[in-house]
């Protein structure tokens, strides 16, 4: 018997079944925009077919103009583009797939200065002020939804779903504070969500009964002002009512201050909200949960609970495209887990780039990247068993070479080991289960607590040289003192480390470590608890859907203020913001966490010396001393490139990657990347 009986078993819809509970959530991947036949695009989304996802659901396209996310962005308005279209849909059909396209109008959120929105209200991540959507305007945006929903099904899709949460338009309308409207589209809460419900009566209307409609609607806006719980339960019925076939979650709108898919939100964190609504009975579609659920056994846990009756994952299928067929397979210790860390993801789309995935690479470049059987074997060595030498020699072994890898440490992992630990990022632990499990399957020879020499490359066709880093050391006088430590001292020596510390480097490595040494220490495979988090960050656990009549608005409540158990300063030289160079989407999260926990952040500093008082520094002119009892050095590293000249001088072949290439932030989406793409390419 499957240990996923639930999450594998079918979905009866009434006009269609879906083959499992598995929803791909819907994703920007920036291929949307792709010219000609959307061959790109096809191929990833047929692998995620072909893998077993049960429904899949593409990223946005605009039914207009007016609701593009950014200037040029997909949109779906004719009969020509519906056509276009019928490559992706044929390509999921012909591996037994089913998908549904969601229309998405951006409303205050697009990226252009003709956007519009209920009422002339700016968003605060937004630098254009939308205008307001007059009543024929209004009719007429309805209209371009529901031509949108029968365009998609003339392009073959089975169904659509209505983007009706994360701030978007229709997000826009139900909330009052977004919709000022005193018309018939505005005013009362009946009025307000009046323009949801005719869009999905319009389409089920226009595409008939056995047209899959799914509904994205927001049960927690995490906004001040946001929807009430009784309104969320009022909106839910309205839209079973209109002829929704699924209810998908939605949580948290784009300005939100409460992280809802990064790293440190606890698996599965959102789904208790889905369930308060299923609980309810006031609808008797099904409903799906979303956010942070990752590996099967989660998605077993939710549905097994009866919080909902599907699971939404996004990109877990990014890093796995065979995730589903890997758990009806037995398989699910060879999946590619999902680490939720966005910077290969939502960070790439959101600096105009095609989406990846730091732990599968080859996630959206399915056409250019590509493992085929060597056609002549060849024996290679890698040195270093950090992310780039284990995606390199697992890909190599896999191609049908004779892979050696090499390291000096006693495991696997290299600087893995040291993000495992950092709170908030226990799920590099996955990562190093799918790498120790995929190497071993390959047949690859592990060498551990081995040193490689140049001289140990004789008998070896190629040497990967993926060495990485090593701390660098700034020039200050007394960096000699022995209370001075880097941090591999802290993160992986577990040397002890006092109450009062100054971190000199305030780029990603002094982040982690500040928030590790914030922290009391803990075991890294112990997730983060959801009421500590839900309390971290404001989010009403207890009384938002508990009854009809409880909660805040949005599901806000007072945050509290988790203090760090040190006296922390993050310093850095640059007068420029603190973590500059974090991930768009995650950054703000790491600055917001240090804050809370009273981290003092200090720009423009120099550097005078390190003595027994503590650090001295002058900032501004002013010189003072912090009275620490340790320095930590987290001022970036270079390059381990030991290796290359000895194998230049000796005629061996080679190729470096990772950090041994280039030593920037530590950088695992390019070692794995790169890894990956020299080993596909010898």
């Amino acid at each position: 018997m499957s240990p996923y009986k639930h999450l594998l078993s079918p979905l009866d819809l009434g006009h269609t079944t879906l083959k499992n509970r598995v929803l791909m959530g819907s994703m920007h991947v920036g291929l949307e925009e792709e010219r000609g036949p959307f061959e790109k695009l096809s191929a990833y989304f047929a692998r995620r077919a072909e893998g077993g996802v049960g429904l899949i659901v593409t990223g946005g396209i605009a039914p207009n103009r007016a609701g593009q996310l950014k200037p040029f962005a997909a949109t779906l308005k004719s009969s020509r583009e519906a056509r276009r279209h019928r490559h992706i849909t044929d390509a999921v059909h012909a591996h037994d797939g089913k998908i549904a396209l969601q229309i998405l109008h951006a409303g205050r959120y697009g990226y252009t200065p003709w956007q519009v929105a209920p009422s002339r209200v700016q968003a605060p991540i937004n630098p254009f002020k939308p205008w307001p959507l007059t009543k024929r305007g209004v009719r007429s945006t309805i209209d371009d939804f529901v031509r949108c929903a029968a365009l998609a099904r003339e392009g073959g899709y089975d169904g659509v779903e209505v983007m009706g949460s994360e701030g978007y338009l229709i997000n826009q309308f139900i909330v009052r504070h977004t919709n000022q409207r005193s018309d018939e589209w505005g005013g009362s809460y009946e009025h307000r969500i009046r323009f949801p419900t005719a869009i999905v009566e319009g389409i089920r209307k226009e595409c008939g009964p056995d047209f899959i409609i799914v509904y994205r609607l927001s049960m927690l806006d995490l906004v001040p002002d946001g929807s009430s719980w009784p309104e969320v339960l009022q909106l839910a019925q309205a839209i079973e009512q209109a002829g929704a076939s699924i209810i998908n979650t939605g949580i948290g709108w784009h300005e939100a201050r409460v992280p809802t898919i990064a790293t440190s939100v606890p698996r599965a964190a959102f789904t208790w909200v889905t369930k308060r609504l299923r609980d309810s009975g006031v609808v008797t579609i099904p409903l799906c949960t979303s956010n942070r659920i990752n590996t099967p056994e989660v998605a077993e846990e939710v549905l097994a609970s009866g919080a909902a009756d599907m699971v939404s994952m996004a990109r877990p299928l990014l890093a796995d495209p065979d995730f589903v067929n890997k758990a009806a397979a037995g398989r699910a210790a060879d999946i590619n887990t999902c680490i939720a860390c966005n910077q290969a993801c939502l960070d790439h789309v959101f600096e105009n780039k095609r989406a990846s995935c730091l732990v599968n690479p080859m996630a959206c470049h399915e056409t250019e990247l590509t493992v085929k059987p060597a056609t002549a074997h060849k024996r290679v060595a890698v040195v270093g068993a950090g992310p780039g030498g284990m995606a390199a020699a697992a890909t190599a072994a896999e191609r049908g070479h004779r892979v050696v890898l090499f390291d000096q440490a006693e495991r696997l992992g290299g600087q893995f080991n040291m993000a495992k630990r950092i709170p908030g990022k226990e799920e590099f632990v996955e990562t190093l289960r799918y790498f120790d499990q995929r190497l071993r399957a390959a047949g690859v020879e592990l060498r551990l607590g081995t040193r490689f020499e140049a001289a140990d490359a004789q008998g070896f066709d190629h040497v990967v040289v993926a060495t990485g880093v090593v701390p660098r050391t700034p020039q200050i006088p007394g960096i000699e003192h022995p209370k001075v430590l880097s941090y591999v001292d802290v993160l992986a020596g577990d040397v002890p480390v006092g109450d009062k510390v100054a971190l000199i480097g305030a780029g990603g490595i002094g982040f982690d470590v500040a928030e590790f040494l914030a922290e009391p220490k803990k075991d890294p495979s112990v997730h983060p608890d959801l009421a500590q988090f839900m309390a971290e960050w404001g989010v009403d656990l207890g009384g938002w859907g508990a009854d009809r009549d409880g909660g805040a608005r949005g599901g806000l409540t007072e945050a509290s203020d988790p203090h760090s158990i040190r006296e922390l300063w993050l310093c850095q030289r640059s007068r420029s913001k603190h973590g500059r160079g974090l991930g768009k989407t995650t950054g703000w999260i790491h600055r917001a966490s240090l804050k809370k926990r009273g981290v003092h952040m200090l720009g423009g500093v120099t550097y005078l010396r390190i003595d027994d008082e503590g650090l001295h520094i002058e900032v501004d002119g002013a010189r003072q001393c912090l009275p620490v009892d340790h320095v930590v050095l987290c001022a970036g590293q270079l390059s381990d490139d030991r290796l290359v000249a000895p194998l230049e001088a000796a005629g061996v072949a080679h190729s470096v990657i990772g950090g041994a290439a280039e030593a920037s932030e530590l950088d695992a989406k390019r070692a794995i990347a790169q890894g990956t793409r020299v080993a596909a390419a010898l």
